[in-house]
């Protein structure tokens, strides 16, 4: 796809919240506008793998009465003779939207709480970490990472009245805080818990890429949004240094964790030699 083509979509979907099946269409009309701007709402369909009410529907999100319209927009873009400039392929476009992601968290750092967080997190016991649906991925490797450093993290990952059970004992056991990681595409379960948290007593540490969710500390990194799925480099290494911080703020304890952890692994032969944790 030449440059002025991608210079064009960039524009139309700059700022845009695309679910999966949209980025689909969008990645399709990226890689075949010069095709794409002669086929029917069907065939373009056909071509992007998706449903023909998905194509209309992905035209109205990006502010078009209909796919004829969206489809008139977008043939200026080539047949208005524009220059070819090399373009890098979606995949390496992804990796530098992460690596800006990166950068963002990096820059943020100095002024995000994480050390009075850590603390917090380090000195409340139990420690409940919930994550719904997609988000239930990156909740899962804090909390395997923490359990190394704390004593007692319960992992909440399913909804319903178990996850409202699992918030009530935790709070009945003694927990003061509450861990939440709500990314995209946000779970409605997952801001209710919060608000119920809230009523239980529990301060929640929500780690997100959307500012003003109900909480007391919201550590918000930007997410990968151009492939199908997005992709959450930055969440993540915001989430290992919130572990980082709980361990520095109880170092003996961690330290006395992870070397019974490490005994134990190797008695139980759980690695293989030489790798780490």
């Amino acid at each position: 796809m030449t440059g002025g083509y991608q210079s064009g979509m960039d524009t139309l979907l700059a700022g845009r919240r695309l679910s999966p099946v949209q980025r689909r269409i969008a990645h399709y009309l990226s890689e075949h506008l010069d095709e794409a701007i002669f086929l029917s709402s069907v065939e373009l369909a056909e071509r992007a793998g998706v449903s023909q009410p998905s194509v209309t529907r992905f035209a109205m999100v990006l502010g078009f009465a209909g796919y004829p319209e969206l489809r008139q927009a977008l043939r200026p873009l080539v047949m208005g003779g524009l220059p070819d400039v090399p373009q890098a392929s979606v995949l390496r476009s992804a990796v530098d939207d992460e690596i800006r992601n990166l950068t963002v968290v990096r820059d943020r750092l100095a002024h995000l709480p994480l050390r009075e967080l850590g603390e917090s997190l380090a000195a409340t016991e139990p420690l409940p970490v919930l994550g719904l649906r997609v988000s239930s991925g990156l909740a899962t490797t804090f909390a395997y990472y923490a359990r190394r450093i704390h004593p007692d993290v319960r992992l909440l990952t399913h909804g319903g009245s178990e996850l409202a059970d699992g918030l009530h004992a935790a709070r009945r056991a003694g927990a003061e805080w509450v861990v939440a990681v709500v990314l995209p595409r946000y779970p409605v379960e997952a801001v209710q818990a919060l608000e119920y948290a809230a009523k239980l007593g529990l301060k929640a540490a929500v780690i997100t890429d959307k500012p003003g969710l109900p909480a007391e500390v919201v550590l918000d990194a930007p997410v990968g949004d151009r492939l199908v799925f997005d992709s959450h480099a930055a969440p993540l290494a915001l989430a290992m240094a919130l572990v980082e911080a709980m361990a520095d703020a109880a170092p003996l304890r961690t330290r006395a964790r992870l070397e019974e952890f490490e005994r134990m692994t190797d008695e139980t032969g759980t690695f293989l030699p030489g790798e780490p944790v």
